[in-house]
Formats: structure tokens, C-alpha cells, sequence
């Protein structure tokens, strides 16, 4: 058998190395010919790439920005005409002139101001005693704000009573005890969550609600959770 010389590992290391480049060359050359073949269709996904980052820019520039301008004019004269307390023309919408919050909506419902819009209507909506119109629109707004999130389905939940849809508002109530982080908040819900489920015979759950008063919000109750928790055991 033939002996390995003492060069022999740096040789084998040797020819590796070169074999290795090789297919790095392999390669190269395979995807220079593939750039080569499809230039013309990769020349034109990136030009669409491209057109689409620059569409969206301009879109945001030239379209949302102006949009979202003229929906807050909208708003603040809707706004304007409710602290005057001419609330027919804040809530507006039966004509170009006056949009009013409704006409703002209507206009601009796919921005921030738009949906808040929307929200201001709901409420005066419920004023006017509409409430099935009322709680279409609370439904329609939106927000990264807890707070707010919660008093919106708190109006809805106003609305589902008006039309005498108790459990439903019960439920709506549930979702704005648990939406906000502010404790008042959570504290007001709560407790009204707790007088609809007594209302609806729900001891259960109205034990539940004012329990959760009694441990986390007594600050705020000042005792009257004690007297609602008795009241669970006797209404039949």
C-alpha cells in the first residue's frame, strides 16, 4: 500500500478548497445567466415595486392628508354648531352645506375624524330617541383608546334598552367593564352591569359584578356594593 506523505492532508485540504471555489464560479456564472435570460421581467416587477412604495407615499401625501384636513372642518363646524346647542344642524346630514356629524361620517368614514363623527351622531341620535339609528352608528367607531372604547359600548349597550333588548345590553355593558384601564371607568360599568343583571333576575351574575366592586373599587362605592351583594339573595 502506498504510504500518504506528510503533505498529503494540506493536499486533500488543497484540492477541496479549489473544488469549492469552483462550484462558487458554478455558481455565479448560473445566476449571472439567469439575471442575463430574465433582465426584462425582473427589470419590470422592480419598477413595480418601485411605482407601488412611490404610489403609496403620494397617496398619503397627496389624498389621505387633504382628506383628513377637510374632515376635521367638518367636524369642528358639527362640533361648533353643538355647543351652540343646535343640535339638528350639529347632527346634520341632509345636505352639502351642512354636513353635520353625519354627513362627516358619511364623507369620511375612512379616517380617524370620520368615525368619531360617527360616534358624536350615535349619541345624539339616542337623544333624539332613535335608538336602533343610534347604536348603527356607536357600532361604527373605532379607537386605540381603551377609555373611549369602553364609553362606546356603554352607548350602545343605552341603545339595546331603549329598544328594550336588556341581555343585550347586559352584554354590552360586560365588554365595557373590561375594555378600559382606567379604574373609574371599569368601576361605572361594572356597577351598571351589576343593576341591568338585577333588573334581568341574574343574581348570579350580579353577585358577581358588585363582588368584583366590593374587592377592587371600594373607593368609589363607598359601601353601596354590600347593600346590592344582600339584594342578590332575595330577588326572586
Amino acid at each position: 500500500m502506498a504510504k500518504l506523505g506528510k503533505n498529503a492532508p494540506n493536499e486533500q485540504e488543497g484540492k477541496e478548497t479549489v473544488e469549492f471555489f469552483k462550484d462558487l464560479d458554478r455558481e455565479a456564472l448560473n445566476t449571472e445567466r439567469f439575471l442575463e435570460k430574465y433582465s426584462k421581467q425582473l427589470g419590470i416587477v422592480f419598477g413595480v415595486l418601485v411605482l407601488g412604495v412611490l404610489g403609496f407615499f403620494a397617496y398619503k401625501q397627496f389624498v389621505v392628508a387633504p382628506k383628513n384636513v377637510e374632515a376635521v372642518k367638518s367636524f369642528l363646524a358639527a362640533q361648533k354648531k353643538q355647543t351652540e346647542g343646535k343640535d339638528k344642524e350639529a347632527l346634520g346630514g341632509k345636505s352639502a352645506a351642512n354636513p353635520g356629524f353625519v354627513g362627516t361620517y358619511n364623507d369620511y368614514s375612512g379616517t380617524k375624524v370620520g368615525e368619531l363623527s360617527a360616534y358624536n351622531a350615535g349619541l345624539l341620535k339616542f337623544k333624539e330617541g332613535k335608538f336602533q339609528e343610534a347604536y348603527d352608528l356607536l357600532d361604527k367607531f373605532s379607537s386605540d383608546n381603551k377609555t373611549l372604547v369602553a364609553l362606546k359600548y356603554g352607548a350602545m349597550a343605552d341603545a339595546k334598552s331603549g329598544l328594550n333588548q336588556n341581555d343585550e345590553a347586559l352584554s354590552l355593558l360586560d365588554k365595557a367593564s373590561t375594555a378600559s384601564d382606567d379604574p373609574y371607568t371599569t368601576y361605572y360599568f361594572t356597577r351598571k352591569a351589576g343593576i341591568v343583571a338585577l333588573g334581568l333576575k341574574k343574581n348570579a351574575e350580579a353577585k358577581k359584578y358588585f363582588s368584583a366592586i366590593d374587592e377592587k373599587y371600594q373607593d368609589y362605592d363607598n359601601g353601596m356594593s354590600d347593600s346590592y351583594i344582600e339584594m342578590t339573595k332575595y330577588l326572586n
